[in-house]
């Protein structure tokens, strides 16, 4: 299962990611679990400046703008 946090203060794009990912996620049939982050702390310590920002698995793999879903499929496949 792989480990998702979308990190932001909870404005519409960063429920937008999260809700994108839990889709495409289901219909590839990947175990995801998908937790909504949006402590300032948290997101410095990832060294993120603009939201919505994806970690996977500890990782950074995404900030500033909603992903496209082949960019979501190429992180959880």
């Amino acid at each position: 299962m792989k480990q998702i946090i979308v990190l932001g203060s909870g404005c519409a794009k960063c429920i937008k990611t999260a809700e994108v990912i839990e889709k495409i996620s289901s219909e590839l049939g990947v175990d995801v679990q998908i937790t909504k982050e949006a402590s300032p702390e948290v997101m410095m310590n990832y060294g993120v400046m603009s939201t919505p920002a994806v970690v996977i698995d500890g990782t950074l793999v995404h900030s500033g703008r909603i992903p496209s879903r082949d960019e979501i499929t190429a992180w959880i496949s």
